[in-house]
């Protein structure tokens, strides 16, 4: 841990990962301290706490001022993919009991007989059925019972929910059924948590609409009774300040939102990293970039294309790893959020290696996490990560990570490898070693053409900014095998998230459900349903004349060709419908390699997000610069494979680069990552405090 002393009111990001959780703080003049602890799975608000107090007591504030925490959690997460959520229960329309069950009938694998989809959220004997029809356009075919409302919620009272979803057919349309069943369930159990989807996801789907309120239903009094444990445990170190929560879609709402409308936070921590890529990539005029955000589990890669963010409304959640097969769906919950677009697979640096029945090694998606961690940490794991691997290739220093703070026992790495890759397999150390190692390449590899040649783009015609604590460690060699020419590491790449928290902005979004053809729709319509949904959210999320005249707004239109299952978002900056028509087939034909030139074009929704810029965000540069490390670090062997073998590689620090390209092999080490320059790339730092690298062919 380095500090940068100044004065000032200080920001917190806190970013929770699998293996550690990061914390910095940044003042008036940019970044004053960081630190990175062992993630406390148990209670994440300990870690957040330790590392928050270890920093201030460094700069020896008793009482500081913190102005905001912006804080990326993976609570919701974890709780879906436990199991370890609220008891919940479904109060749906008659005939529609079996929603979540039936799904979409998408088999996530084809041809495994023995595959079983997730259980449902919400158990067949806790979805309650009541009587009330509308039809499509919202109109009342039915009235609701009340009498059938009134005995399905005692029926979820005496079988012990914690939480409500209401979800009841085409209520995105007309809410009022949906209102008064919240109305009542206020009335006779007050103690119940209540998801409506008329407030949770107003939009056509009716599977995508129940599983989304279904798992908001899920989540919400966890996230509720985290962060009111988060407040309680600052406030009585007095540390109080306003806690933020990262969305998934990348900007920040306030913890009391959060804990309403938990689904829009289950990807913040990949959101955050993306966040903070964009913002720097602004600042060097780099338009087209691919993000790699590597840890202790995953790696996760998404696009920036002509500096706009690429954003998805549906994914999945609670299935597992995603392997980048972004037309293999139906191994998790639906879940319709906007959200960064990832492909994330596992391959981090706590990622297992082991070798299957048939004799073929694997890597993952097991990790070994924070707990016991890789075997090279001495906490109790045995089994190989990639962790291990590194160390044993010479990449990681053989005695320390973390500037001296975290002991690394080299020999441990070297015995669980030799032990259980090397001697079965019959290779020596080094070869087994970078067997696992290449293969990791390969599996991240998969992500980033998921998120690029699956959409029609060329990895190549972008750079890579390669981040997290593992990233810089494969990033030359993963833009070697993709063709891409230049990668950039970031400063503190292995604090990149909790720094990108810091240059979010308050945002809020909504949708609305429009389903006519494109042609039949007005520019003045159009107009109307934007507006509608501006004024609400500016409400919401500016509330002075200020922040309205700061405000950033951002209109979307979803749309398909008419008989598609899928739409497209396009963004719109005028309300046209002729040039929203132009930049679908563009799209379309980008994405999907043709055009329907005379086919009718649908308009499925619109889409308007505001955001409102903070008065206090990170700025690139002078503000955000990396220490100097301990020196005198003398080189070390290192191996780059069968061709090039063992060398001795010169061991730097970022600060020792200059503007002038050094060739590799090169290993530069900080505080929280190693960046490998492999032979055959050139490595610089640049006026930012970016190392540049330039991949050339394999040495």
């Amino acid at each position: 841990m380095t500090t940068i002393t100044t004065a000032g009111p200080l920001r917190v990001g806190v970013d929770i990962g699998g293996t550690f959780t990061d914390v910095v703080l940044m003042g008036p003049d940019g970044l004053r301290a960081w630190t990175k602890v062992s993630s406390t799975t148990a209670d994440y608000s300990r870690g957040i706490i330790q590392g928050l107090e270890s920093l201030l007591a460094q700069l020896e504030l008793a009482a500081p001022a913190l102005s905001d925490i912006v804080h990326a959690t993976t609570v919701a997460t974890n709780a879906i993919l436990e199991g370890k959520g609220a008891r919940t229960g479904l109060i749906t329309t008659a005939g529609f009991r079996d929603v979540l069950e039936i799904r979409r009938l998408r088999m996530a694998r084809l041809y495994d007989l023995r595959w079983q989809p997730p259980p449902p959220l919400v158990p067949r004997a806790l979805r309650m059925e009541v009587d009330e029809r509308l039809d499509v356009q919202g109109q009342v075919i039915r009235p609701l019972d009340e009498a059938s409302a009134r005995r399905a919620i005692a029926r979820l009272v005496d079988a012990g929910v914690q939480t409500v979803a209401v979800v009841l057919l085409h209520s995105y349309r007309n809410p009022r059924h949906e209102t008064h069943i919240g109305e009542l369930l206020h009335e006779l159990a007050p103690h119940v948590t209540v998801s409506l989807s008329s407030r949770v996801l107003a939009e056509i789907g009716e599977y995508e609409r129940t599983s989304t309120t279904a798992i908001n239903a899920f989540i919400a009094p966890v996230i509720r009774t985290y962060l009111a444990s988060l407040q309680r445990a600052l406030a009585q170190r007095s540390l109080g300040a306003p806690v933020f929560v990262m969305q998934s879609a990348g900007g920040m709402m306030t913890a009391a939102q959060a804990a309403e409308r938990p689904v829009h936070v289950i990807e913040s921590g990949p959101a955050a990293g993306v966040m903070g890529a964009a913002s720097l990539a602004a600042t060097m005029q780099v338009p087209n970039v691919i993000t790699l955000d590597m840890g202790g589990t995953t790696a996760k890669a998404s696009v920036i294309e002509d500096g706009r963010i690429t954003r998805t409304h549906d994914y999945e959640v609670g299935g597992g790893i995603s392997h980048s097969a972004r037309l293999q769906s139906g191994g998790g919950y639906a879940l319709r959020a906007p959200a960064v677009d990832l492909a994330e697979v596992g391959a981090g640096g706590g990622s297992i290696a082991w070798i299957d029945p048939a004799g073929a090694l694997r890597v993952g998606p097991q990790s070994a996490g924070a707990e016991p961690g890789p075997a090279c940490y001495d906490l109790g794991g045995a089994a190989p990560t990639l962790t291990d691997v590194n160390v044993a290739l010479g990449y990681l220093h053989p005695t320390h990570l973390l500037g001296g703070s975290l002991p690394i026992k080299a020999n441990l790495a070297h015995r669980t490898i030799t032990d259980r890759i090397a001697a079965p397999l019959g290779v020596s150390l080094r070869e087994a070693a970078y067997g696992i190692y290449r293969l990791a390449v390969s599996h991240m590899s998969r992500a980033v053409r998921a998120v690029t040649v699956e959409r029609g783009r060329t990895p190549a015609d972008f750079t890579l900014f390669a981040f997290g604590g593992s990233g810089p460690l494969l990033g030359a060699d993963l833009a070697r095998e993709l063709g891409i020419r230049q990668v950039v590491i970031p400063p503190f790449p292995g604090l990149f998230s909790s720094l990108g928290l810091l240059c979010v902005d308050m945002t809020q979004h909504d949708v609305r459900t429009v389903l006519l053809p494109l042609s039949e729709v007005t520019s003045s319509e159009l107009t109307d349903h934007f507006a509608q949904l501006e004024a609400r959210l500016l409400t919401d999320t500016a509330g002075g004349a200020a922040d309205r005249k700061l405000a950033r707004i951002h209109r979307s239109a979803d749309v398909r060709y008419k008989g598609q299952s899928f739409a497209l978002s396009i963004p719109v900056d005028e309300p046209d419908p002729a040039a929203i028509s132009a930049a679908f087939a563009a799209e379309h034909e980008r994405t999907y390699g043709h055009r329907a030139e005379h086919d009718p074009v649908e308009l499925v929704n619109v889409r308007v997000e505001v955001a409102v810029p903070q008065e206090a965000t990170l700025r690139w540069g002078q503000s955000v610069r990396p220490s100097a490390q301990r020196g005198g670090a003398t080189p070390r062997s290192a191996y780059f494979g069968a061709t090039v073998g063992e060398l001795s590689v010169p061991v730097l620090d970022r600060r020792d680069l200059t503007a002038q390209a050094q060739a590799g092999p090169l290993i530069v080490e900080e505080y929280d990552t190693t960046i490998v320059v492999p032979p055959g790339c050139t490595a610089r730092r640049d006026t930012r405090q970016n190392v540049v690298l330039e991949v050339g062919a394999a040495g």
